[in-house]
């Protein structure tokens, strides 16, 4: 492949990562933060700008737009959402460019104690020569999915300024609150208005993701009794004791996300708030299955009924909420969606890799709502951390990928 998107796709990525876009799992405002406007309003501005049609920014915080087909070929999509993780420190991003990279360790001038080597992760063995993008140590980058974003965008405006380029009507869609689960409003589907969509939002050159966990959430709230503590002999409850109880109840050995891997599922602890008088625990639930996500969360209500009944003076509820599903169970019954993607790679002599995700994407609430969205690679890596990174050979790749979608989808009957 000729290095035709490179500077663009750097240029994006680099710009595209200093905004601070950092979803909050916490808020009840949707988008959950202001600080996506930033970058929903710029790609608003910039698809504007490139002659896309139909741009807008929807009430629920989405950016849709259209490329018009000047031939008769099916529509497709394509998604990527602007957010960054709430597990890591998201601003004040300052994403730096190491042009060539040695194939050795790479440092990070904000941290001179962190280190991204190639010898703990095997897939920068290959990467010797690539242009890289880090972070400066202190935060995550925000490929993820900013790349997908740069992807698109690059992908976009290369069919906008090449008219020759035959095509059938080409959706974009830029999404906020993925992180938390909270990215696809049931009317996407519909504003959408494609039969099947791609989300760039993978890893490794050559993923090609049709399955992913299937996902709940549950919220523990417990209210102790409150005294004061000169007088609190055989009255007080504390809720901070009652809350220790439930997480040391829950399995420590199995069944967390760092004792587990390939297909199994977990219990994940993300927060506990709170103060002696009333406590608030919030777990994900997460498995390939729907029964095994199911058990896990009757495990939770079990523990959760067992601590209240050793102590019936508390007050101890556990509410658990369905966030998505596994893609398989729609996608095993229509893969033309995937064949497709595979053939694409392979006409770019990529290998197709599948494997499930552990995680979810925008595609899994999209294939629910009816929308076949399988999930391509862009080349992040390490997300959701210091050490992220990515090759920006890797996203070229990609970028190639998409037009050769686009290409596949232009030979059938509309």
């Amino acid at each position: 492949m000729e290095s035709e998107f490179k500077n663009e796709l750097t240029e994006r990525l680099i710009r595209y990562t200093a905004i601070d876009s950092q979803s909050d799992e916490l808020s009840d405002q949707s988008p959950s933060t202001d600080q996506q406007f930033d970058m929903l309003n710029l790609l608003k501005a910039e698809l504007v700008a490139l002659g896309a049609k139909d741009v807008e920014l929807t009430d629920y915080g989405v950016v849709l737009a259209t490329v018009p087909g000047n031939i008769s070929a099916p529509s497709v999509g394509f998604l990527a959402h602007v957010d960054t993780a709430p597990q890591f420190n998201a601003s004040g991003v300052k994403p730096r460019l190491i042009k060539g990279y040695n194939g050795g360790d790479i440092t990070f001038p904000d941290d001179p104690d962190l280190t991204l080597s190639p010898n703990e992760f095997e897939y920068l063995k290959d990467k010797k020569g690539d242009d890289i993008i880090t972070a400066s140590g202190t935060t995550l980058l925000g490929a993820d999915d900013k790349a997908g974003v740069s992807i698109i965008m690059t992908a976009i405006s290369n069919l906008l300024q090449n008219s020759e380029l035959k095509h059938g009507p080409i959706r974009v869609a830029f999404t906020p609150d993925e992180e938390i689960g909270r990215g696809v409003k049931k009317q996407l589907a519909t504003d959408l208005g494609v039969d099947t969509a791609y989300t760039f939002d993978g890893g490794g050159v050559g993923d090609l993701e049709f399955e992913t966990f299937s996902a709940d959430k549950a919220e523990v709230n417990i209210k102790g009794v409150s005294i004061h503590p000169g007088l609190a002999k055989d009255k007080l409850v504390n809720a901070i004791h009652i809350a220790a109880k439930i997480i040391s109840t829950l399995p420590q050995a199995t069944l967390t996300p760092e004792t587990t891997e390939d297909n199994e599922g977990f219990i994940h602890a993300t927060d506990m708030v709170g103060g002696s008088s009333e406590m608030t625990l919030r777990f994900i639930l997460r498995d390939f299955e729907l029964e095994g996500l199911k058990n896990k969360g009757d495990l939770l209500k079990q523990v959760c009924e067992v601590i209240n009944s050793s102590e019936p003076r508390a007050e101890i509820t556990c509410k658990i909420s369905p966030q998505y599903r596994n893609m398989r169970y729609w996608l095993e019954k229509n893969m033309r969606p995937v064949e497709i993607a595979k053939k694409a790679m392979k006409n770019l002599n990529i290998e197709p890799c599948s494997k499930p995700i552990r995680g979810g994407t925008d595609g899994s609430l999209l294939t629910e709502l009816g929308v076949p969205t399988p999930n391509l690679f862009t080349g992040m890596q390490n997300i959701h951390g210091p050490l992220e990174w990515i090759s920006v050979q890797d996203m070229e790749k990609a970028t190639y990928l998409c037009l050769e979608i686009i290409k596949e989808f232009s030979k059938e009957k509309e």
